[in-house]
């Protein structure tokens, strides 16, 4: 009998003990990665690559390009602010570039590529420097936007352009009307109307990933709920339900949609198939770590959630399952795994962040 590789790939392993083991699963391409690298020609850049995905997303690319025998490059560009996520970039094999990406000189400066993924935003910290964040979500993707208008653009988005939704709803759909919330979610919109402007413009084909919430071991909404059942802090449920989505599996998505890319853009809900109730969360936890959770306040009737169906009809389900996840981050928490302190904040109902 003939087992095919990737299927003992597959085999996650029960429990995550180091960093490596979680970084090399975290930029692991699927087989479906590998022919999308195959079909599409030139080579990639991911802006914005220093922050919480793009390291990973940019070796993922760098793996699947290896595996597929091409002839490419991936280029992470980033302010870097420590030096760390350059050398490992480059370690990988991924070529950097230093740029501060508000800068029309510098932008004016990068190479022509056929594929780009935009992966630039600005969220925590908005409030009390709001031009700060309408910058960086607006005016950086007009500079962008003209910069690479024969590429292919894939432009990492929000759910939080959706207004909060009934429970019962089964989540904002890509049709349903924008209506964001507070001056973050505000300037996330703002960033998609100023991408669609210049693509209608220029003709350039694009894709709008709506993403939330990614995670992973070191950060989300899976390790906030569960840090605080562990330290027996109290959890708040007035926003009791959310969405979540390995971000291994986001990445592998943003090479995928390259090949979706379309004008006008596209615009495609990122995010795993189930709604999550934060009190039924917060009690696995409570049953692995053998601690009650406390919990402050009641569920509302609303809450930010995502219908995330068309991602799943065209790409199937995330290949790391919530039962999983689940899993790995009580682990990790346990065996006192390193984390980087950033909160999701997933519970704001009024958009300030």
């Amino acid at each position: 009998m003939i087992i095919n590789a990737w299927a003992l790939r597959r085999l996650w392993p029960s429990k995550i003990e180091t960093e490596s083991v979680l970084e090399e699963i975290i930029s692991r391409p699927s087989p479906e990665t590998v022919r999308v690298i195959q079909k599409i020609d030139g080579d990639i850049i991911i802006l914005g690559a220093g922050g919480k995905i793009g390291p990973s997303l940019a070796i993922l690319a760098k793996r699947a390009i290896e595996e597929a025998g091409a002839d490419k490059k991936v280029i992470a560009v980033s302010r870097f602010s420590t030096s760390e996520i350059r050398q490992k970039l480059n370690k990988a094999r991924v070529e950097t570039i230093l740029c501060d990406l508000l800068e029309r000189d510098e932008v004016d400066k990068l190479p022509e590529v056929s594929n780009v993924i935009y992966m630039v935003g600005r969220k925590f910290g908005t409030k009390g420097d709001e031009p700060l964040t309408w910058a960086t979500n607006t005016y950086i993707p007009a500079l962008i936007a003209q910069k690479f208008r024969n590429s292919r653009i894939v432009v990492f988005s929000t759910g939080n352009v959706y207004p909060l939704v009934p429970i019962s709803s089964g989540g904002s759909t890509e049709s349903d009307p924008p209506n964001p919330i507070g001056e973050y979610a505000q300037s996330c919109l703002g960033r998609e109307r100023i991408f669609e402007y210049f693509c209608r413009k220029f003709g350039t084909k694009a894709i709008f990933l709506r993403l939330n919430y990614a995670i992973e071991l070191r950060y989300g909404v899976l390790l906030d709920v569960a840090s605080k059942v562990f330290r027996g802090e109290p959890i708040d449920l007035k926003m009791g339900y959310v969405n979540v989505i390995w971000q291994g599996d986001v990445n592998n998505a943003a090479i995928q949609s390259l090949t979706l890319c379309q004008n006008p853009p596209k615009i495609l809900n990122l995010t795993g198939p189930e709604i999550i109730s934060i009190r039924w969360l917060a009690t696995r936890f409570g049953e692995i770590f053998g601690k009650k959770p406390i919990f402050q306040n009641e569920e509302m009737d609303t809450a930010l959630l995502s219908n995330a169906s068309e991602y799943h009809r065209i790409f199937g389900y995330p290949k790391v399952t919530l039962k999983q996840m689940i899993e790995w981050v009580a682990h990790w928490i346990l065996i006192g795994g390193p984390t980087w302190n950033k909160p999701t904040h997933y519970d704001v109902r009024n958009g300030r962040f």
